[in-house]
């Protein structure tokens, strides 16, 4: 399938602000890309691209006073197959590790695995480790959380959302994220876009959204604790320990965000309708 996604992004701000964003394909889909992916801005800003740690691609500029606005489109091609389900796979024995995948069992800025350890023995020190364990994380997760996007706020950790019990999807993944490292499960945060074209009907307004990986026998596989089942057509942007390391925009001084549209659709006329 072809998908047509993109946005558009407006700040205001009363003085230059410089700026970091991770808007960006996540390079391990450049491949796909079927029409060329350039952020564009109003005023024209100059821009200058780098690659992460986590390899990410994030693009510097300096908000000027009065504001901007950034937006991108492209088109994508996507086997817009369902997220494997490997029921089979096991948990990799700490010291087999490999050691690019150990930081990801450490406690990061949203996920504090040593405030919430005890919780996740209690819940699932019984459950033999491997994809049934992070099957009943998510499941837990999902459940014990209630969706709404006013419960926003950016300093909102796992610990919080496990006692208010209300958030929007980077708080499901950061939560399930969390349960899994206390089990010594790796988890890595993700974020990017997801449309509504493999489900029945749209589901209000679209967004990016987050989800998560975790590392068991053959590699990281992608899991998503807030629709609790195997979602379709997702294309990543960022990776990281948490949304710290993943966050769309970054800004070293005060903004108001004043738009905010992003699409993700099926491109029925093809990358060159």
């Amino acid at each position: 399938m072809l998908i047509r996604a993109g946005y558009d992004i407006a700040f205001g701000t009363t003085q230059d602000v410089p700026m970091l964003a991770c808007l960006s394909v996540h390079p391990s889909r450049n491949k796909d890309l079927r029409t060329a992916q350039r952020i564009f801005t109003t005023p024209d800003l100059p821009l200058y691209d780098y690659v992460d740690s986590f390899g990410n691609v994030c693009t510097r500029m300096t908000m000027p006073a009065g504001g901007a606005t950034i937006s991108c489109g492209f088109v994508i091609e996507d086997a817009f197959a369902p997220d494997p389900v490997v029921p089979d796979a096991r948990a990799v024995p700490l010291a087999q590790l490999p050691d690019a995948v150990l930081t990801y069992l450490l406690a990061s800025r949203y996920c504090e695995t040593d405030r919430l350890g005890e919780v996740a023995w209690n819940l699932f020190g019984q459950v033999p480790p491997g994809w049934g364990l992070v099957q009943a994380i998510v499941g837990y997760v999902h459940h014990h959380i209630r969706f709404d996007y006013m419960a926003a706020r950016p300093t909102k950790t796992a610990w919080d959302v496990f006692h208010e019990g209300v958030g929007v999807c980077r708080d499901y993944a950061h939560l399930a994220i969390t349960l899994c490292r206390c089990m010594n499960i790796p988890a890595r945060y993700c974020t990017g876009y997801m449309g509504d074209m493999d489900l029945p009907a749209p589901v209000g307004s679209m967004d990016f959204s987050a989800w998560f990986e975790v590392w068991l026998e053959g590699g990281w596989y992608v899991f998503d604790a807030r629709h609790n089942y195997p979602r379709r057509g997702r294309v990543l942007m960022a990776r990281g320990r948490d949304a710290a390391d993943a966050a769309l925009v970054t800004t070293f001084g005060a903004v108001t965000l004043t738009r905010f549209d992003v699409y993700t659709d099926e491109d029925r006329l093809g990358a060159a309708g």
